[in-house]
């Protein structure tokens, strides 16, 4: 826990962090654990590997179920949810609460605009914006384009979102990129943003250990301490590991669609769990490695490929159509935002409940990881500059990419008449749009290249913020923990895989996401209150 600069207003409490701790060393390998936490948590998540493991002909269909039955009961409750955190976000921005400073009043910021901005976009969502850059934009066009379905009884039965746009090509591309954006702009940002600044102001402000229960301080008191805390912290970590061993998995089925694609090498389970193995081989390397030779440089690697990506689709794809798409698109977005968030009265129930439902529920379960790391890297920020900059620049930077990349899909597909793009498996529409354009070996190597050092990144990293939290807050802990949590990742990852697939990995983000959403909702209220006994800076 850092001093604060000039006045804050922290709370008074005798705990210590690491007092509930339990020390053991066991020959090489060291462990400072919350005994509690960890052993729920812990005890859960390997009784889910064994019986998913153990019963693999039969998960895959209830997998199937529970996300169905999730989704078709709860999107109004995620959708209302995501509105809620948006809504919170710009109160912050206009309200006098936005003068706090997350550090003190005269806390300076840790990182200038620059570094601190590349790290937020790199914090959130990279094997997503991979994995769906080309995929979404196309689908919702697709979708739109042809229009609208009923059933016998009068149930649409399409995957357009809001009312489709039935022949018109150029209002299908819009509100196919509305859908996008809306899934990777304010409101997935709007989640990181309330939680990271929650933990932000009760670590740097209030003097609290840097885990989520120190966010329900203003609530329960004294409580967070015990068994209220103990759940709240066990829930983040069941949800932080499923949201990360969905994005994993994910990732696999790309790599694998990858390596296919380029070396025709075998799909299927068998391939993406060898990849899932090598590649948290790689990440456990980088978590012996530490902070600043591992992730820091691998990190610094991806978003340098990442950029050099971008440009060169940008250079040589629909040059002028991505630059002036990128302002149209943003308008689009904000003409349809008011419809596609709407949780009630709604037609389009597969687009809500098969996609919206399903990114909010991802969204949330990725909060404490990707939460703590802005938090982290954010002391200095008054709280609507930090609002602001979490909110617009991963958004801007999110339709930047879905233009780039979805853009010049649709424009091959419209204008070309390449057909391969569409016609493409889910993992691999984005080596399909690159076969498109030029040098598409070496653009293909490297998107293979992004994917994996993007997972071994996100598992090294979510190991950090799960070791953090499952030590009770304590930072200084052997590193077997962080080796420990890195390898049931990639177990759990391995275990969705092979007992459903994609459905199971999207089954288990929304089933974790939803407690964590509950979470989430005191958490906004506990951040008022405890914004509203800070001093302001002038």
């Amino acid at each position: 826990m850092m001093t604060p600069d000039g006045q804050v207003n922290p709370i008074d409490t005798d705990y210590q962090v690491g007092q509930d701790n339990v020390a053991l060393k066991v020959g090489p390998f060291g462990f400072d654990i919350h005994n509690r936490v960890f052993m729920v948590s812990g005890l859960a998540i390997m009784a889910f590997v064994f019986v998913t493991l153990a019963f693999q002909d039969k998960m895959g269909p209830i997998f199937g179920d529970l996300r169905a039955w999730l989704t078709a009961n709860l999107d109004w409750f995620f959708l209302s949810t995501g509105n809620v955190f948006v809504i919170a976000c710009l109160v912050l921005i206009v309200s006098p609460l936005g003068k706090v400073r997350l550090g003190g009043t005269e806390a300076k910021p840790d990182f200038g605009y620059g570094g601190w901005f590349a790290m937020l976009f790199a914090a959130g969502m990279g094997i997503g914006l991979m994995f769906y850059g080309v995929s979404e934009p196309l689908t919702h066009f697709q979708t739109a384009l042809d229009g609208t379905s009923t059933n016998a009884n009068g149930v649409r039965t399409d995957w357009a979102p809001l009312g489709g746009a039935a022949g018109d090509t150029d209002a299908a591309r819009r509100l196919g990129m509305s859908a996008t954006i809306f899934h990777w702009g304010l409101h997935p940002w709007a989640i990181y943003a309330v939680l990271a600044l929650g933990l932000a102001l009760f670590a740097y402000n209030k003097g609290l250990p840097l885990t989520i229960r120190s966010v329900f301080y203003p609530l329960f008191g004294e409580r967070v301490w015990g068994w209220t805390g103990h759940v709240i912290d066990v829930l983040a970590i069941v949800a932080t590991l499923f949201g990360l061993a969905t994005s994993l998995g994910i990732g696999a089925s790309q790599a694998s669609g990858g390596l296919h694609y380029l070396f025709d090498t075998p799909l299927g389970a068998t391939t993406e769990v060898i990849l899932v193995v090598l590649i948290t081989a790689m990440a456990i390397f980088s978590v012996v490695a530490g902070v600043d030779k591992g992730v820091k440089r691998l990190s610094e690697l991806n978003l340098i490929l990442a950029f050099l990506l971008l440009l060169f689709v940008i250079a040589v794809g629909p040059t002028l159509a991505i630059l002036t798409g990128f302002f149209g698109n943003l308008g689009a977005y904000l003409e349809n935002l008011p419809a596609l968030a709407m949780p009630f009265g709604r037609e389009d129930a597969n687009f809500t409940q098969g996609w919206t439902s399903f990114y909010w529920a991802w969204w949330i379960s990725w909060s404490p990881f990707v939460g703590m790391f802005i938090a982290r890297v954010s002391r200095g920020r008054t709280v609507r500059e930090f609002i602001t900059c979490v909110l617009l620049i991963p958004s801007a930077a999110s339709v930047l990419w879905m233009t780039s990349f979805g853009g010049t899909a649709i424009d091959q597909f419209v204008n070309e008449g390449y057909t391969a793009v569409v016609d493409a498996e889910l993992s691999l529409t984005l080596f399909a749009m690159l076969e498109g354009l030029p040098l598409a070996t070496i653009t293909s190597f490297i998107g293979i290249i992004l994917v994996i050092v993007f997972f071994v990144t996100s598992s090294d990293s979510g190991s950090l913020v799960l070791d953090t939290i499952s030590a009770g807050g304590k930072m200084d802990v052997p590193v077997s923990q962080r080796v420990f949590w890195a390898s049931f990742e990639g177990l759990v990852a391995v275990a969705l895989i092979l007992g459903g697939g994609l459905v199971a990995l999207q089954a288990m983000a929304v089933s974790t996401g939803f407690p964590f959403a509950v979470v989430l909702l005191v958490a906004t209220v506990s951040l008022f209150k405890g914004l509203a006994s800070e001093p302001r800076a002038k």
